[in-house]
This record gives structure tokens, sequence and C-alpha cells, in this order.
């Protein structure tokens, strides 16, 4: 199935997806080259990174709740909206030469707060938009032109045109936002709920409780929520010191970093395209084992690896797995989540996945330093084999009588 095949609701949403992974990409490592021509503190810079990253772990679930209570095409525009607005006054500070450290800080937060909101909106939208045995596809064409517009056009546009003015690259993110927003609205509107939903509304902090108690509930949602959090914990390891064993352990050559990183992208892309083929193939419980043992295949494989084109060839495969995986964890909610839930499950499921990463980071640093990098891509194997014995061991469809409206 094609993406034209999915209808043109999708078309709309992919293309608006597509546009803000852009400017996302151009705006991301813009920042960091800004903070660096205004300090070269480097608890400052890293400060701008930290807060993009803290949103998602403060507002996460509050975003949930607000994505089940709104229109969510409408949602998603205004938030859209929003981020254009904060972005072009960015670049007009940049190009008045008046964006100080704080201005980025700030830019960085609000834009990354938006983006809580608008991520549990977009989860939430999509069933209404696609039959549920198109899910996997559609997911996976998502994937796969996020990674083209962000890993082979934004990411090395952004270098470009911030060294030919350094607010090119906010300006032109600040139209990609507005593109979107036009593009959601000109969506479909889907259908209405729950009638009743809006009259009997509780507290936010009730209806967080509400959404966190489902997916507890949920015996294959939950496991499969649990199993992504550790693996999160390797990933972000792997991620931490990959630039280090890249060139320290498989010898690749400084000015081939961008090349051997690129594989990571390339696995990415080949990963979405095939993710609805695996599913409709396997069925989407049993692909997540397969998909988890290949991983742990692959993750062996570059532990071992002493050469950049072996580790290269591994690094690939294990990026193939990982799109793979968010896909299909992303299908199986989304088809098996009530409506009206959905904002305030996939917001759960993102909190949980988001609170192991720093985790891993932190261990692999600290490993790192002290042993070097290959016991970290060692530990990493280890934690995706033994995920995987558990996946094997524990993952089950769920009966229907287990899928009512009620959850469990």
């Amino acid at each position: 199935m094609t993406s034209s095949a999915l209808g043109r609701d999708f078309r709309l949403l992919w293309s608006a997806a597509v546009s803000s992974r852009f400017g996302d990409a151009l705006r991301t490592p813009a920042l960091a080259l800004l903070a660096a021509t205004l300090t070269r503190d480097p608890r400052v810079i890293a400060a701008v990174t930290v807060a993009g990253q803290l949103p998602p772990l403060l507002f996460g679930l509050l975003g949930g709740v607000y994505a089940d209570r709104w229109d969510r095409r409408r949602t998603m525009a205004l938030v859209d909206g929003a981020r254009a607005a904060v972005v072009a006054a960015l670049a007009v500070a940049v190009a008045l030469d008046r964006a100080p450290v704080v201005a980025l800080l700030v830019a960085a937060f609000l834009l990354a707060a938006l983006g809580t909101l608008f991520d549990s909106a977009s989860f939430a939208l999509l069933p209404a938009l696609v039959p549920p045995n198109a899910l996997p596809r559609a997911n996976g064409r998502l994937q796969a032109g996020s990674a083209v517009a962000g890993g082979f056009l934004g990411a090395p546009a952004a270098g470009v045109l911030f060294a030919a003015a350094p607010t090119l690259p906010f300006a032109l993110d600040a139209v990609t936002f507005a593109v979107a927003a036009l593009l959601v609205l000109s969506l479909s509107s889907p259908p209405a709920i729950d009638p009743g939903t809006a009259r009997h509304r509780g507290s936010v902090w009730g209806e967080i409780i509400e959404g966190v108690r489902w997916l507890r509930g949920h015996r294959t949602l939950w496991r499969v929520t649990l199993l992504a959090a550790a693996c999160n914990l390797a990933i972000s390891g792997i991620l931490a010191v990959q630039v280090l064993y890249a060139l320290d352990v498989l010898r690749v050559p400084p000015a081939g970093y961008g090349l051997f990183a690129a594989a990571a992208i390339v696995g990415g892309l080949a990963g979405a395209l095939g993710a609805g083929r695996l599913a409709a193939r396997l069925g989407t419980v049993p692909a997540l084992g397969v998909v988890l043992a290949a991983q742990t295949v692959a993750l062996t494989g570059f532990a071992l690896a002493r050469h950049p084109v072996p580790g290269g060839l591994a690094l690939a495969v294990f990026a193939a797995g990982t799109v793979i995986w968010n896909s299909l964890c992303a299908s199986y909610g989304q088809r098996h989540v009530p409506a009206r839930l959905l904002g305030r499950v996939g917001a759960a499921q993102r909190m949980i996945g988001l609170l192991t990463a720093p985790v891993g980071a932190v261990l692999a640093g600290l490993v790192a330093a002290a042993y070097g990098t290959v016991p970290v891509a060692g530990a990493a194997a280890g934690t995706f084999a033994l995920v995987t014995l558990v996946a094997w061991r524990t993952l089950r469809p769920v009966p229907s009588r287990e899928l009512s409206p009620t959850g469990v």
C-alpha cells in the first residue's frame, strides 16, 4: 500500500509531519551553533540542549490529557502556529543581533513544551484517518518521511544556511511550522470521540491516573512499554559513546564520520518502509519479538566489529530494527487503546520510555571513562539479549475479550 492508497487525510498529515521535521532538523543544530557563537562555556551550551529535553518529562502526561480533551486537529494546527510564532520571533532577534543565551533557552523550552501536546494529539489522531490494518504502514511512512526530511535534507542544510546567515535556519523553520499548521487545518474533521466525555471530565490529575491505569491494566501494552524502556537504556548508552567508539575502536576517519553516521539513517529508512510488510506477514506482536532478536544480533556484531564497514552495516540493521519497533508499538497502541484515552496512554508510554534514557547515557559515560567504550557496546548487546529473552517468554497477543472499551 502506497501513501496515496492511505487516503487524502493521511497525505496531508504526512506532509505536515515532514515539513515540521525538516524545520526541526534545521533549527536544532542551528541553536547549538548560535549558542557557540555567544559563549564557549560548555555548561551553557549543554543547558540549551537540556532546555529542549526537559518539557517532555515535565509536561508529557499533561499534554496527553489535553490531547484527549480538545479537538486534536485544531490543537495540532494551533500548536504549530504557536511554534511558528516562537521561531519567527527568535529569527527576528537573531537578525537584529539581540538574541542572548537566555532567549535560546526560552525558545528551546517553549518549542519542546508545545511539542509534547502536538505529539500526543498527532498520535491520537492517526487512527481516525486510516483503517486499523493500515496503521503499521502509515506509521512506517511517517517515520520514513521524517528520516528523509531530517537526516538527508534538514541536517546537512542547517550548517550551510547558518554559515550564509544565522537567521536563515530559524526563518525557514518558522515557515515549515506555518505550512504544517495549514496542512493540518485542511484535514477532514474526525468524528467526535464521545459526546458525553466533556460532561464527565474529572480533574487533570484524575485523567492522568485514568490513562496510566488503563495502560497498566493492559497486559501486552504494559509489557511492551517496559521492554521499550529497557531498550532505551541501552540505546541511549550507545548513542552517548557512538562517536568515540567509531573513532577509537572502529577506526573511522574523522572526515568519514558523517558517512558512518548516515548508515543509521539509511537503515532507519529501510526499516520504516518495511514495517508494514513485516506486521502483515507475522502479526504485530510476533514481529516485535523477531525485531528484538535481529537487533540483538546486530548490536552484538557492532560490539565485536573492529572495522568501519561491518560496524556501519551492524549500525544500519540496528537502526532499522529501532524504527520498525517504534512503528509497530505505536500501531499496536493506536489499534487497541480506546479513542478517548489515546492521548493519555500514548503520553504515559513515552514518559516511561524517556525516564531510562538519561540513566543509560550517564552509565555509559561512567563506564567508558573507567573502562573504555567497548564494554559499553557489550553491555548494550547483553541488555538487548535479556530484553529479547523476556519478550519471547512474555509477549502474547491480547485475547479479544481484553479489548473492551474499558480496557481490561
